[in-house]
């Protein structure tokens, strides 16, 4: 039985998202949490974000229209 990680997209940090967009960490986390971004848990109760998303939102493209 072979096991795929079909996620293999490389994931953001808050950190690393708000410094793309020159923003706090904290609005990061407010625009997950009013849907802007998808954000992803960690076991450990943490957000990451797809960065192939953060692109797409950096470029001016809405990223949920795809999805």
């Amino acid at each position: 039985m072979s096991t795929k990680n079909f996620d293999a997209e490389p994931l953001l940090t808050p950190a690393e998202v708000a410094t793309m967009f020159r923003v706090d960490p904290k609005t990061v986390t407010r625009w997950a949490k009013a849907g802007r971004l998808t954000s992803i848990r960690t076991l450990g109760g943490h957000r990451r974000y797809r960065e192939s998303e953060v692109r797409a939102l950096l470029k001016g493209d809405d990223p949920k229209a795809s999805a």
